[in-house]
């Protein structure tokens, strides 16, 4: 035991199992010998961290919440999750993001010794500006994220105060219902999803948080030295990582069999994929070589009902359309191509399957290496 291990700390794991001793018991003695593992307590802190992660992973702290709370800024646009799982492992990646909050929680008791127990939480800021769907479906960036979301719900039950996401575009609420799956009720509860609109979000992070502990960028007052409203010096931006830093060969990840399909005028082309159990997610890449075309998905129950779930879509030409759903069965999902165009045929390619996350993606809770 530490003396960090006070009743506010044995009351988070009661919380995470709904007061139940013994099977908070079970999930403490769980969580020790993972810390134990994966070096938490020994190793972590002097672990040297590969170059291409101290300059390229986005995160940082201005300052405080109105409660001693540290305030975690993570400017997600930066967090090139396909270039950084070319130049390093996944268990080092994990081990940054471990460290940098295992960081905060000490932080976070620091603080709490002259601003009391509310202190001992984290509020986080995430910014979604730029979010690119694409990059998280690519499996090795899938497993990294839920490989995460796991380690966080199984070791850090109740740390955290509030999470605002903002910059949120449409696509990413397709996104958080997958992800959410794999999330205690509780951390949902405190998660706050909003749009591009500064005035909405900006107005309920400063009800937490003061102006003079934020980046101007996000409503606050506070510069870094070189005068930039995101305080780019103190919160890392990230950015893309030079292939220069690449380990891995990346085109052969960037092979893919597409399907190639040719849509004559006024015809439709129709796919259907088997959910044969609730928990399932429907992943794409749709690209059209000429043009546009739209799509829909229908999903049909034993008892033969349908139900439209998305769409109709535009899928244009350029990039490729990207995009995952929740899916529950037993039931069939169809997607419906429809090319209502005159006298003009449709060349359409993709890439869709039913997947099980827990099942389909290696979530590995074990460090790589030994």
């Amino acid at each position: 035991m530490k003396p960090e291990h006070d009743d506010h700390f044995l009351l988070r794991w009661l919380r995470a199992r709904q007061w139940d001793a013994d099977a908070a018991e079970k999930m403490l003695r769980d969580s020790m010998k993972w810390r134990e593992k994966w070096g938490i307590d020994s190793t972590l802190n002097e672990w040297k961290a590969p170059e291409v992660l101290e300059t390229y992973f986005p995160s940082g702290s201005t300052g405080f919440d109105k409660e001693g709370s540290p305030v975690i800024i993570v400017p997600f646009v930066g967090l090139d999750a396909w270039g950084l799982l070319h130049a390093v492992t996944k268990t080092d990646v994990i081990r940054m993001i471990l460290r940098h909050l295992e960081r905060y929680l000490a932080l976070a008791r620091a603080q709490a010794q002259t601003h009391g127990p509310h202190a001992l939480k984290v509020t986080v800021l995430f910014d979604l500006e730029g979010f690119n769907m694409r990059q998280y479906a690519w499996k090795p960036a899938a497993e990294m994220v839920f490989t995460l979301l796991q380690l966080y719900e199984a070791n850090y039950p109740e740390i955290l105060k509030s999470c605002f996401i903002v910059n949120a575009p449409k696509v990413f609420s397709l996104a958080f219902s997958v992800i959410k799956k794999f999330m205690h009720e509780y951390t949902i509860s405190k998660i706050k999803i909003y749009g591009s609109d500064a005035k909405k979000w900006q107005a309920q992070v400063l009800q937490l948080i003061d102006k003079d502990q934020l980046p101007v960028h996000y409503g606050g007052t506070v510069l870094d030295d070189n005068g930039d409203p995101r305080c780019g010096l103190i919160v890392k931006p990230g950015g893309k990582v030079p292939k220069s830093f690449y380990l891995r060969n990346a085109a052969n990840d960037a092979d893919k069999e597409y399907k190639r399909v040719t849509i004559k005028s006024g015809e439709k082309h129709t796919l259907d994929l088997l959910c044969a159990e609730g928990d399932s997610v429907l992943k794409w890449e749709i690209g059209v070589e000429h043009h546009d075309i739209k799509f829909t998905i229908k999903r049909r129950d034993e008892e033969g009902g349908d139900q439209l779930v998305l769409g109709p879509k535009k899928v244009a030409e350029g990039p490729v359309d990207v995009g995952v759903l929740p899916a529950t069965g037993p039931s069939t999902y169809s997607v419906i191509f429809d090319n209502k165009a005159f006298l003009r045929s449709k060349k359409i390619f993709y890439h869709i399957i039913m997947t099980i996350p827990e099942r389909d993606l290696s979530l590995n809770i074990e460090p790589d290496d030994p």
